[in-house]
């Protein structure tokens, strides 16, 4: 796969508030042979817009992101959520509308980062190290809309002095559900605590995912109670030492 050019999707929560997750994507991939390319005007794909109702507002933003992307080669992002998004969801928006074969060559090209690594690039190991005890939160996302679960775990096993623990209820919601946790605050509080609890169990020194919104939720839950454990995007230990 050396050689292959691919379009990098960054959504606007890893734009915004977690950029070197996206640099570090970038860092990797580069190094499994894959050149990059990056549209700065892309913006977001329309979620948020899109869960909470506001479907014109979500269609708007849907076609800008359809124009921003090439249809002739992999769109590859950090984030299962967003790329489950427009897997799933745009067929919704766009069937039998003026972008009806844009919008389906583009679900059939965009990947989420460890379904690409694993499953087209065929790498589990990218010669990273990372001396740390860690378990795996699955996101909702990215087990039950996009179908990701082993990808992820293959590439943490392969991480040097990595030890890869499982927590109790692992597919369990971490309470971010987007929106939920503000218009939810307490039951979004509470599913936190149970998602950290269990991390805590198993003695682990990072819960690691694919979505960074995942993270932040549960990293808000850590540092109000000044826990012994942190987070990380599974893009950041694996660009780790090297």
């Amino acid at each position: 796969m050396s050689g292959m050019t691919v379009d990098l999707f960054i959504p606007c929560f890893v734009d915004q508030l977690f950029p070197q997750t996206g640099l570090n994507m970038v860092k990797v991939l580069e190094k499994a042979g894959v050149k990059v390319h990056y549209n700065p005007n892309q913006t977001c794909c329309g979620q948020m817009a899109f869960n909470n109702g506001f479907w014109d507002e979500a269609k708007a933003i849907g076609e800008k992101f359809i124009r921003d992307f090439p249809h002739n080669r992999p769109v590859v992002g950090p984030s299962a959520s967003c790329v489950a998004f427009v897997r799933n969801n745009y067929s919704k928006l766009f069937h039998n509308t003026a972008l009806h074969n844009e919008y389906k060559q583009l679900r059939k090209n965009i990947h989420e980062f460890t379904d690409f690594m694993v499953n087209v690039l065929k790498v589990t190991d990218v010669g990273a190290v990372f001396e740390h005890k860690v378990t795996y939160h699955d996101s909702c996302s990215a087990l039950r809309e996009y179908g990701l679960k082993d990808e992820p775990r293959k590439l943490l096993s392969s991480v040097r002095g990595l030890q890869l623990v499982e927590m109790k209820d692992s597919q369990t919601c971490c309470g971010f559900g987007g929106t939920f946790s503000v218009k939810f605050e307490a039951i979004s509080s509470a599913m936190a605590e149970q998602k950290v609890q269990n991390a805590l169990d198993t003695g682990a020194e990072f819960i690691v995912s694919t979505d960074s919104s995942c993270l932040m939720h549960q990293e808000g839950y850590i540092r109000k109670h000044k826990l012994p454990i942190k987070v990380a995007h599974i893009a950041d230990v694996l660009a780790s030492g090297w």
